[in-house]
């Protein structure tokens, strides 16, 4: 006798770990609010080799966050942050250079005059998540309408092969350079199939990795988002 039943054809999707996010321990008393432009100096100054590899995204170090995560609390009046005993830094990387990174353990960082000791780390594999988001996209242009930065990011992730269901504006930010503020909008795409999801963490969109923009995190759900 054969016997045959129907079974779900599809394998089960293996997230790829050709890029990984290596999280270090961080221990020190404060940085800078916006401290994106000196955190990246701070890391090339003890990694030389980081500043030539363009596939490296360094994630700004953040405090407490609210709005599921895509608020950032503002200090305006004195543009510190405090550090908490369980703060993190994220260094995104392709894998063939773990071992490289994972020789930050055990140095100091120096964040415009802040010092900080960089810990024992651990490696995460990228998100499956339907839901992504980019705390910072760089804005090509001062005058780019939101509408207008909508189309301009959904022609670089159809590029990427990406197929696009749900994409959401965030508020705009600036990130200080020494020269100049560099103008950014959060991004926040949704219903993405796990491939894509994967690969638009390991591509992300834009220019600005070392200064954590365009790289994607992923998101428990929308319902809690304030973009505005």
């Amino acid at each position: 006798m054969y016997w045959s039943e129907d079974k779900d054809t599809k394998s089960e999707f293996v997230i790829p770990e050709n890029v990984v996010d290596v999280v270090f321990k961080l221990q020190g008393k404060a940085i800078p609010l916006d401290n994106a432009h000196a955190l990246s100096k701070a890391i090339e100054q003890v990694l030389p080799w980081v500043a030539d590899d363009e596939q490296v995204g360094i994630h700004q170090v953040f405090g407490a966050e609210s709005g599921n995560g895509w608020l950032r609390p503002e200090n305006t009046e004195s543009g510190i942050l405090y550090l908490s005993r369980r703060q993190k830094l994220t260094l995104r990387i392709p894998r063939e250079r773990l071992n490289d990174i994972q020789s930050l353990s055990g140095k100091t960082l120096v964040v415009d005059g802040y010092e900080l000791s960089v810990g024992k780390s651990v490696v995460r594999k990228l998100s499956d998540m339907n839901i992504v988001f980019a705390r910072h996209v760089v804005v090509s242009e001062a005058s780019l309408s939101e509408d207008m930065f909508i189309q301009a990011c959904a022609e670089q992730i159809k590029e990427q092969g990406i197929q696009i269901k749900k994409m959401m504006c965030g508020r705009e930010r600036y990130i200080q350079l020494p020269d100049r503020k560099l103008i950014t909008r959060g991004l926040m795409l949704a219903d993405l199939e796990k491939a894509d999801s994967v690969k638009l963490q390991e591509n992300g969109i834009g220019v600005g990795r070392k200064l954590g923009c365009g790289l994607f995190l992923p998101q428990k759900g929308i319902d809690a988002v304030n973009p505005d």
